[in-house]
Order: C-alpha cells, then structure tokens, then sequence
C-alpha cells in the first residue's frame, strides 16, 4: 500500500512537470482567469526585433484556436499577456509598436477616439520581467493591466479585434510570434 502511495504521487509530479511550460526561461501560466472564466494557454512565441528577445508574447482562450481567423471570430474572451525579456522597453516605443501594428492590420482604427484611450493607457517604461496582460472580454472591451495592476479599460468590440490583429492579422508584428500564439 505505500508503495501504491509513493508511486501516486511520483506520477502526479512528473505529470504536472511535463505540462509545465517554459519559454526563454520563464514559466507560464498554463491557465488565466478572465471575467470569471477560465482560460487555457493557447500558444506562445517571442517578439524579436532585430534579433533581440522583446517580450514572450502568449495568448488565452476558453477554446484551441489554430488559426488566424479561428481566433479574429472567436468571440469568447481571450487574454494577451507580454513577459518582457529585454532590459527596458521606453513607454513611447511600445506605443510606437502598437501604432504602427494598427496601421498595418486595421488602418481604420487609426485616429479613432478609442485608440488614442488605449494608446494613453501606457504611461510607464517595461522592464524585464514586467508581465502586461491585454484582456479581450466577450463583451468587446480592452481591459490592460501592467504587473497585475490595472491600467483602465476601453470599451470597444472594434478595437478588440484591432488588438488581436496585431498578433494575428495579415501583417503581424512578428511572424514567427504568430505561429507560437496559434500553438505552432
């Protein structure tokens, strides 16, 4: 019967070791909660810019999303989150970058009042390893939190998915970050 035990427990070990994951030697969180729901890691990757590890980008969601367009009109709440690898991202760089990924993915946002709240929620530096969560409700709001503590809200289904769009879209801010975010 101890023996029994002993091996229980050995196995339960191993079996949560083996789900555990891993990137660039940090360990995410297999599962997020967002509004109440439970969210299971559906990919990750790291956003590289000029061969420089930036941030290990991970996406969320109540369901497996392979796919691009699975996920742009998957309409369940899904959560973003950027563990920063580099030493320090200045504030106006990362608004740069979420700039320039409107542009490319959803120029129609460009200029619009919700954008520019989202883009003023950004008021500090990154450094490494600060964790930045972008949580896509159901109900279509943005809702940012910077080290668990919440930056503000924007109310927009549109801007959402513009949000998405910049991991997912035709032109995404990194290729191979895509890839990871959709599990391959």
């Amino acid at each position: 019967m101890k023996n029994l035990f002993v091996a229980f427990i050995l196995g339960l070990l191993f079996s949560t070791q083996s789900e555990a994951v891993e990137v660039a030697g940090v360990k995410l969180d297999q599962t997020v909660t967002v509004n109440s729901q439970q969210l299971k890691l559906n990919g990750s990757g790291i956003r590289k810019k000029f061969f420089v590890k930036v941030y290990i980008g991970s996406l969320y969601s109540a369901k497996q999303l392979s796919t691009a367009a699975a996920a742009l009109n998957d309409g369940g709440d899904k959560l973003i989150r950027m563990n920063f690898l580099h030493s320090k991202v200045e504030k106006e760089k990362i608004i740069e970058a979420f700039g320039e990924g409107f542009a490319n993915n959803s120029p129609d946002m460009v200029g619009a009042p919700e954008l520019k709240k989202f883009l003023a929620l950004f008021t500090a530096d990154f450094i490494k390893g600060d964790v930045v969560d972008l949580a896509l409700s159901a109900d279509g709001s943005v809702t940012a939190s910077h080290n668990g503590k919440p930056l503000g809200t924007v109310p927009s289904a549109k801007l959402a998915k513009a949000v998405l769009a910049i991991y997912l879209g035709d032109k995404p801010a990194d290729d191979s970050l895509k890839k990871g975010m959709l599990g391959n």
